[in-house]
């Protein structure tokens, strides 16, 4: 008996590894870029809706506290400065710009094969966030995050198929200088990933050090204005209705060295923006519309995604609900209105107030993830690895969350409909004379990779399977896989005489 057992187990066993080893780009059933919209919310009446009350809220409410720099640009486009010292935005002024606004964007990887073209409904997950503690899942606690936290985390999405790109999704709290924290974080994400980076500046003074450096990885200042490989994540406004100054100040440097920017609006549902999903929505709309206006006014044409971030409230508490039925509304409802602008759109899904990845955890990530995907959201940031309402970054929840969004491309995907998947020849093959079954058809087995996406980490055993492997832990086999790839040099490592000069150059915190 003992003997049968062993030889099932490594057929099956080595039938499991045959199956799961990488597929080439052309076959895997999923892949970034995938076309979403089936999902819609919200109707063509509501739509419209939503979009006169925003250009009402500019007209009529404007925003406050624009750098002088922005005054000057906005209202030479056509903006109107009150006596209140809020900017107001006429129709017109907001149509004229959106017809100037880049339409279809790519961002760069620093490997080519990476780059996202962000156009139409077409989906691609990746991180973001600024959580300022660690999970550590085996130990159960949290810890201040770490330049070496982002560092393996950069490493981690580097490795995983359905995360295409990082944008920084925690703090190094353990650099005090915000300039050297600033410099470590491009250091830390452009070495450990050659995917597409989003990172924030915390004063546009330091951006004369990071285009240095940004120019040094990538060969020259021509090579980088090429290819820009990073983006600038820009909170250019504190809702409700008003401009951070100083992060405008930063968006007009980034825009001036050629960094594609995220106009990033992210008031609260219930406290910097209305209650309501709607509300939240216009008011989110609104703040974007802005947004372009601006960029515009400086840079016609220039690479801007439309960021509307409106997150939820629990209005008992007062506490962030990333991981609820709510958000996930107002992610997908964000979506369809990027859609109906035409503009290249991104919103946050996949947030977990769970505290670990646990099954609080899976479904209020797979909820919203879906839903992003099925809107057909361009850039769906924090889907993996987010807990504690985006206080806390898990590597191994980043693991886990490759799967779950592997299974929500697979509903963006959707069901195709032709000759060969009506499946009639089969149906005559398998009924009229046949085996009575599909399972080893040549037509089963010869779609069982291009149809189907298989976990990496989730677990399809049979009770009996699971007891004779251990009764393996989800989270357990995360980490065994991160293990691995933090074990291994990085493939995005810069090379030996580059990495020189940049330490050299600036004060950088990881270890060689």
């Amino acid at each position: 008996m003992t003997t049968k057992t062993r030889r099932r187990t490594g057929g099956r066993s080595a039938r499991h590894a045959a199956r799961s080893a990488p597929l080439g780009a052309g076959l895997r059933p999923i892949r970034a870029g995938l076309e979403g919209g089936q999902y819609r919310p919200l109707s063509d009446a509501q739509v419209a809706r939503i979009h006169e009350a925003a250009l009402t809220a500019l007209e009529e409410i404007g925003l406050a506290d624009a750098p002088d720099s922005g005054i000057e640009a906005m209202t030479r486009a056509g903006a109107i400065l009150g006596t209140d010292g809020r900017l107001r935005f006429p129709r017109a002024l907001v149509e004229d710009m959106l017809a100037r606004a880049a339409r279809d964007i790519t961002l760069c990887g620093r490997d080519p094969t990476h780059d996202l073209t962000l156009s139409g409904a077409r989906v691609h997950y990746g991180t973001a966030g600024a959580a300022v503690s660690m999970v550590d899942a085996e130990g159960r606690i949290y810890r201040h995050s770490t330049v070496q936290d982002l560092h393996d985390a950069a490493r981690v999405a580097d490795r995983l198929d359905n995360i295409h790109f990082l944008q920084r999704p925690m703090v190094c709290r353990d650099i005090e200088d915000n300039r050297e924290m600033d410099l470590n974080t491009l250091y830390a994400c452009c070495s450990g990933t050659s995917k597409h980076v989003g990172l924030s500046f915390t004063d546009p003074d330091y951006l004369g050090d990071a285009f240095e450096m940004l120019h040094m990885v990538a060969g020259g200042e021509g090579a980088w204005r090429a290819r820009p490989f990073v983006s600038n994540s820009n909170c250019f406004v504190v809702p409700p209705m008003k401009f951070a100054t100083d992060a405008c100040r930063v968006m007009e440097r980034v825009i001036a060295g050629g960094m594609p920017v995220l106009l990033l609006s992210a008031g609260m549902a219930g406290a910097t923006a209305p209650s309501t999903v709607a509300g939240a929505i216009v008011q989110a709309v609104a703040e974007c519309l802005a947004g372009v206006v601006y960029v515009n006014a400086i840079a016609p044409g220039y690479p801007a995604i439309f960021g509307t971030w409106p997150f939820g409230l629990d209005l008992r508490t007062g506490a962030m609900t990333g991981g609820s039925g709510e958000q996930a509304l107002l992610t997908a409802g964000c979506a369809q209105m990027h859609r109906f602008y035409g503009l290249p759109g991104g919103a946050a899904a996949g947030i977990s107030d769970a505290k670990l990845p646990d099954m609080q955890a899976g479904w209020e990530q797979m909820c919203s993830n879906v839903m992003a995907g099925l809107a057909g959201l361009n850039m769906v940031y924090e889907a993996a690895g987010m807990h504690a309402s985006l206080l806390g970054f898990c590597h191994e929840s980043l693991i886990l969350g490759d799967d779950i969004i592997g299974q929500a491309l697979r509903c963006v995907r959707g069901i195709e409909v032709d000759e060969d998947t009506l499946a009639l020849d089969q149906m005559r093959e398998v009924c009229l004379g046949g085996t009575g079954h599909y399972l080893g058809t040549g037509a089963t087995l010869a779609r069982m990779q291009a149809d189907h996406v298989y976990p990496a980490m989730g677990n399809r055993m049979s009770p009996r399977e699971w007891e004779e492997t251990g009764k393996p832990d989800l989270v357990a086999r995360a980490r065994v896989r991160k293990e691995a790839i933090l074990s291994e040099p990085s493939a995005a490592r810069f090379d030996p005489q580059l990495d020189r000069a940049i330490r050299n150059r600036f004060v950088i915190h990881l270890p060689r």
